[in-house]
């Protein structure tokens, strides 16, 4: 899949998400960007060599950060951008493949791939807590 068809993808996903989150009709394409973004972040940071879970943490940053923007400027909670953002990069293939190899009694890899949709996780909710620090230690510093 080339990287437009990847981005187009990431778009409709997010600005789906949003549609099934309930989000203002107005935000929608904005939610779209947000998780086009990201995904586009995430993929740059894998070409350039980086592993899943770092480029995962970035990437989730970024829409942390895009997310804090977009609700200042439209007037909007921050979870209405940042949910629809971050679905793009959640592990959820990994996750199927996981339980699909407990089925089929691989356990050795279904570990292997549990670990990682886990640790991919936590770098998504490491990322979003991350930006939102940041975000509050600027706030203070500018009061």
């Amino acid at each position: 899949m080339t990287i437009l068809e990847q981005l187009f993808t990431s778009f409709a996903a997010s600005a789906a998400f949003g549609i099934i989150f309930n989000v203002p009709k107005r935000t929608l394409a904005h939610c779209g960007a947000v998780g086009m973004i990201g995904w586009f972040i995430y993929v740059s940071c894998t070409q350039l060599a980086l592993d899943a879970i770092p480029s995962t943490l970035i990437a989730a940053f970024v829409v942390t950060v895009i997310s804090q923007l977009f609700s200042k400027l439209y007037k909007t909670p921050i979870i209405v951008f940042s949910v629809s953002g971050i679905i793009p990069l959640v592990p959820g293939g990994l996750a199927y493949d996981a339980m699909r190899n407990v089925v089929e009694d691989n356990y050795d890899i279904a570990v292997q791939l549990a670990v990682e949709a886990f640790m991919i996780s936590g770098a998504i909710a490491i990322g979003l807590v991350f930006s939102e620090v940041i975000n509050q230690i600027i706030r203070k510093s500018e009061r």
